[in-house]
């Protein structure tokens, strides 16, 4: 018998990119890689993530979770997420961060073929 488990996750990237700006909301997701790696690789492999993730509240995720997690960011092939796909999977995983930056990319595009006579 299949069991469902719903995550509990709470997506404050909005939030955070609110309150401190892009650069501040990047600088941020750069503390949460370095958490979270592996200090002697510079990346984030399964067992930094597994050691590290109780940092971030994430310590009740089954190592399929953080597998899927590393799986899904993981862009290189090289099992493991470097600095950039750790932040590129941050926004992939913030839907409302990803509505918010597809709106406004929009309006940017809107206005750059703007041409009003």
């Amino acid at each position: 018998m299949a069991t469902s488990r719903k995550s509990n996750f709470n997506d404050l990237l909005p939030l955070m990119a609110e309150k401190l700006g892009g650069d501040g909301l990047i600088g941020e997701l750069c503390k949460g890689f370095q958490l979270l790696m592996d200090k002697d690789k510079d990346v984030i492999t399964f067992e930094s993530l597994k050691k590290n993730s109780a940092l971030l509240g994430l310590q009740d995720l089954s190592d399929d979770d953080l597998k899927s997690m590393l799986k899904e960011g993981d862009f290189d092939g090289d099992g493991a997420l470097n600095q950039m796909e750790f932040c590129v999977l941050m926004f992939r995983l913030s839907p409302e961060l990803m509505e918010q930056s597809q709106f406004f990319l929009e309006e940017a595009l809107n206005q750059d073929f703007d041409f009003s006579f």
